[in-house]
This record gives structure tokens, sequence and C-alpha cells, in this order.
């Protein structure tokens, strides 16, 4: 066989998968638009995917994956590592020999009658000090090309990996799909991930959180950098200035809509411009000068349909119009397009669901799994930065974390330096709903929105974080913000999505210490004059109350985090509980 590489490494990986998995063919991928157009002929010929209307969604296809396979799969997710304690006591963890054999007898002969793909691809672009390279094996259609929109996939990747060069080896086999034998394997001392009997997204598009986040959080862990759950977005100011802040969330907190926000109107007459660099993955570097430059290592977006519609993101939206696939939304049989719950008002009088069946608004069931997803190409987003391709990245002048809180964290404060910000990331947490969990304000802690990510004990992670900061000579300043302050009938007290504007206007003026702000126990609040509210109808003492820091909650919240740090052990560093004794003495002041 004539190979397209001559790295030898890539090579017998490619071998050795296939002398396991025994294809009956293999295809290298070269990311060429004549392969991939065959590769969806065929696809649709098979039934994997559906060819959507091309006048109203040129380039769109649609998928269905099996029932039992519609998410990530969190208690199937392992860290592999040769010492237990370094995979920390936040993540699943298995001997990496106990785990390369039992993969190796859950994958044998699995690929027999099917077509192996090799799939070269890069995160980050080609030859940027950033990128990485990945060779992804897979047998399915679907994943080669959800790959080629999500990440930079071609034979340069080869030219850069050169003949001897290491990447991040990738095996996914979706076997039998069976759920009792899924396993999302992580292998971090070896740069290597396994994937077996998914064919969903999140567990299978393995550049995605894979890659990007567990492999690589400990990459930058070893190499001097870091890999973050986090959003990139650029301010333009009227005077032409451009600056940058990158924002972890967890889930169903508005990362996405922040990272497309559009600007209230009077924002937009003033000069001022919102663009997105990602919605998803920052990979951090100091830079030359001393501060943090950020890039996203992606190349599309992977979101979740519903709820997305023209007023709630429409720059998301408009990136799905064209060269997208839709995942588990339902279809519209009257024009053969895409639906969702949250999409229009009121639904279609028919559907054909995400399961296949036929659909009405008398169904009772949801349309769309509530899960369902595009993969959408970057290049489509309206509001996309210029710097989306920049090899060097953009500088951040902020750093955000949020969550979803109906009392106690304050619209939006500042820390007091970085080891305090640090501190600040490290107690994210947000509240559950009455509706998921059948009990109202119970915390869960998400730690820079990073804790189903991390590739390594979350003790040293953060550990990493405050090294971070004595390595950078200008660090960002770094804020957090919670949208979502109810008041007593569960009402939010802020408007939120476009109007979130406002407060990114103070954090970045705070960045240039050209706004006010006063001292509180947890940090740096606004003055409530110093928000803009123009335009909006909205009271200065509404606002004043989600700015109020309650010094009794914050006590009851610090003898919470004291015993969310208990599971670091000795392995929490020295100044994140200096931070947590400051902030019970603040309270009792």
């Amino acid at each position: 066989m004539a190979y397209p590489t001559k790295n030898k490494k890539v090579i017998a990986f490619v071998e050795e998968s296939a002398k396991l998995a025994c294809p009956d063919n293999i295809v290298w991928i070269d990311g060429s638009e004549e392969q991939l157009a065959a590769l969806r002929k065929e696809a649709c010929a098979t039934g994997e995917m559906i060819e959507l209307n091309q006048e109203k969604l040129p380039g769109c296809y649609y998928h269905r994956t099996a029932q039992n396979d519609v998410a990530r799969v969190e208690d199937r997710t392992f860290i592999c590592c040769r010492e237990k304690e370094n995979a920390g006591p936040t993540n699943n963890w298995m001997d990496p020999k106990e785990a390369y054999a039992m993969c190796a007898d859950i994958a044998r002969g699995k690929m027999k009658g099917r077509t192996m793909y090799v799939i070269p691809y890069s995160m980050g672009v080609v030859g940027s000090p950033f990128s990485k390279i990945g060779v992804e094996v897979t047998d399915s259609i679907y994943v080669v090309l959800n790959m080629a929109i999500m990440t930079r996939v071609g034979l340069n990747c080869y030219e850069q990996l050169g003949e001897d060069g290491d990447f991040i080896k990738g095996f996914h086999a979706k076997c039998d799909v069976d759920p009792e034998k899924r396993y999302i394997m992580h292998f971090p001392e070896d740069d290597t991930i396994i994937s077996v009997n998914s064919a969903y997204g999140g567990n299978v598009l393995l550049g995605k959180k894979c890659f990007a986040l567990r492999i690589a959080s400990y990459l930058g862990k070893t190499e001097g950098w870091m890999a973050e759950h986090m959003l990139i977005l650029g301010v333009t100011f009227p005077d032409g200035k451009k600056k940058y802040l990158a924002a972890a969330f967890p889930s169903a907190c508005g990362k996405t809509n922040l990272a497309m926000l559009i600007p209230p109107k009077h924002y937009l007459e003033k000069g001022y411009k919102v663009e997105c660099v990602g919605d998803d993955i920052a990979w951090i570097r100091v830079g030359e000068d001393g501060r943090l430059w950020a890039v996203n290592p992606e190349n599309g977006f992977f979101g979740v349909a519903p709820g997305t519609n023209e007023k709630s993101n429409p720059n998301a939206l408009a990136a799905t119009r064209k060269n997208t696939i839709f995942t588990n939304v339902a279809i519209n049989p009257a024009d053969n397009t895409v639906w969702w719950e949250g999409l229009t008002k009121p639904a279609p009088d028919k559907l054909i669901d995400w399961l296949g069946n036929d659909w009405t608004p008398a169904s009772g069931t949801k349309a769309a799994h509530p899960n369902s997803r595009f993969t959408a190409p970057a290049v489509n987003c309206p509001c996309l930065s210029d710097a989306f391709n920049s090899k060097e990245g953009v500088p951040l002048d902020a750093i955000v974390f949020g969550g979803r809180r109906a009392t106690t964290t304050p619209l939006v404060y500042q820390s007091r330096d970085w080891d305090h910000g640090v501190f600040v990331g490290s107690i994210m947490s947000s509240e559950t709903t009455a509706a998921a969990t059948g009990a109202t304000g119970v915390l869960r802690h998400d730690p820079m929105a990073m804790k189903p990510f991390c590739g390594y004990d979350m003790g040293d992670y953060f550990a990493h974080w405050i090294e971070m900061g004595k390595k950078a000579k200008n660090p960002p300043k770094i804020f957090n913000v919670n949208w979502f302050r109810q008041d007593e009938n569960g009402e939010f007290l802020w408007p939120g999505f476009g109007d979130n504007m406002r407060v990114l206007e103070w954090i970045l003026g705070r960045c240039d210490d050209a706004v006010d702000a006063q001292e509180t126990a947890i940090g740096y609040v606004p003055y409530a004059k110093d928000i803009d509210l123009d335009g909006l109808d909205y009271s200065r003492e509404t606002l004043e109350s989600i700015l109020y820091v309650d010094k009794a909650r914050w006590s009851a919240e610090a003898d919470e985090i004291a015993q969310f740090y208990k599971q670091f052990g000795d392995k929490l560093p020295k100044e994140l509980s200096d931070c947590l004794a400051a902030l019970k003495k603040n309270c009792e002041a």
C-alpha cells in the first residue's frame, strides 16, 4: 500500500489498529472536497445520512444516532495514568494496562465488513506555535465528515509531523453501539485516546473534548501552557481599540450566547463591535510580551440546537445555514428542512421526530432530542473575528468565570489579584433546578467549568493556574459574572443576552483602571452608576440589589467551599486555602 505519509509512527499506528479491528478496507482521508463529497454520497446511499433541502440548506445533511447513544457518558469516561492519584478525585481512573487490554478485547475484529478511515487533523492553524496534530482512525463516515468541519483536516498535517514527529493517537470503533461496553479512555502519558461502542459526536469526535481538553490540559501542565473550556471574544471600542476576553461557564449558563453576543442598539450606533474567536475551547500561552495569548483550536461549532433561534442567538443560527450536519433534530417533511424546540413558535403541524416517527404538537414528546446538535463551520458565523485564523492568537485582557446562582453571587465582581482570581474560578458552581433534581439550590461545583474535562488531578490543575500567573508578567484581570439572580418568584433580575454587553463594558474598563469599583468581602464590585442602563427599562434599585454582597450568605458559602476543598487534600495550593481564610475573615468583619 502507498502511504500519504513517511511518518513511521503514523504508519505503525494505522497498521496496528487495522490488525486489531480487521477492516475490509482502509481509506486515508486527504481533506479534499472531492473525497468528502464522495463520502457524503455514500453515507446517503446507506442511510447513515439524509441530504436536506439543498436550496434552503445548501451543503447540509442530517444524521440520527442510536437511542442509547445521545450524549457524553461521564461515568464511562476514564483517565488512564500509571498512578491512580494522578487522575485525582474528580476523574474515573483505570490502570492503563487493564484499559488497553479491555478495549482491545471489545474492538477486536469489530471493523470486519467495514472501512477504516484515517483522519489527519490539526487542532489550531497548521504551523502555529499553538497547533497540535492528531490522527484518528474510525469506522464512521459521520465522524470523518464532522471532523472535517470541527478541525483542520488535510495532508499538510503529515507535512507538519515530518518523518518522526509525535501526534495524538485516536482510535474509534462503533463496535455494536453497546452502552454496557461503551468506554471513552484517555491515556495522557501515551498521547492516546480510545473510544468504543459509541457513535455520538461528543464521544467520537476525538479532537473535541477528548484531545482539546483532557489530553491537552495534561500537555499544557507538562509543557507550560493551558487548555481551557472557554469562549474567546473580542470587543472593538468606538476609538478602534480592541480588547479580548476568555470566559468559562458550565453548561446551561449562556456560553455560546455570550460568544456571539450582539450588543444593544445604542452600543452599535456608537461603533462598538463584538466578534467571536471561539465558543468553547481556548488554548493559552505566555507571549513574548509577558501577556497571555489565546487561540481557539477548533474550526467549527458543535452546538446544542434546542433553544437556538433568531432571538436568542441569531449568529449561531446563521452559522447553521450551509455546510452543516444536524444530529437528532426533527425533520420538517413539508420542505425537507430541520426543526427543534425553540426554533419557531408555534411548531409545524407535522414533523418527523429524532426517532424517525411521525410527530405533531399533540404528540406529547419532544420532536428534537434535548441534546440534539449542529456541527457548523466557524467561517459561517457572521460575527467571526478576523483573528480566528491567527497563528499567534489574541492577547487576553480579562478572564471571566460564571455560574447559575439564584442568590449569593452578585451580577459581577473582580478578583483582587491573580491568585484570588484562581480561587474565584476554583469555587465556580451552579445551582440545580427543581425540574432536574427535585430540589432547588443544590450546588454543583465545576471549577473553571473543567470538572468533566481535566485530564489530571484537579489539585495539580489549580497549582498550574497559580504557576501560570507567575510566568505571565502582565496577566489578565479575573472576574466572575452571574446573569441568573432571581427574585422571590423565581423571575430573573437581569435581562441577559445582548444586555450582558453592559457588564462587559465595565469589565474591560476595569482592565484599564478607567472605571471605579467598591471593595467588598469577596472582591471589587461596580457602583451601580457605572453600569450603562441607557435604553433599558430597568431600575437602578434592582441593579443595586443584584450587586449587593450579603456577608451572611458568603459566610455559609465559605463553609461549603471548605467541604468541597477537602477532597483535594494536600494537593490544594496554599494560595487557595489562604484566599478561603481571607473570605471567612472578611465575612466576619
